[in-house]
């Protein structure tokens, strides 16, 4: 399976959303908590998960949502497991670089 990846840069900052192709366009509830894939937010290009790698280098910021993503940016070392918030299951972490 592939993801969706979507490149944003504005003011100096580089914003990289990405999730799990299967999870575009779907909402998740638990409690009061709301986790919503807008596919005009996440939907850019489907891509391979090896890419991520790359454009996480180069981000200053990214929103990630799904395991495959989320397990990424973990295994590279972007996001801490601990931080990892889940909504009915699914997994969504946010990374932000500090230059």
């Amino acid at each position: 399976m592939k993801i969706y990846i979507k490149v944003y840069r504005v003011q100096g900052e580089v914003l990289v959303a990405a999730c799990d192709e299967e999870l575009l366009g779907k909402t998740f509830r638990e409690g009061e908590l709301k986790l919503e894939v807008k596919e005009r937010f996440y939907k850019g290009e489907l891509k391979e998960i090896d890419v991520l790698e790359e454009l996480l280098e180069d981000a200053t910021i990214a929103n990630l949502t799904g395991e495959r993503c989320v397990k990424k940016a973990i295994d590279l070392g972007y996001v801490d497991p601990e931080r990892v918030l889940r909504v009915q299951g699914i997994p969504h972490a946010q990374m932000a670089k500090l230059l």
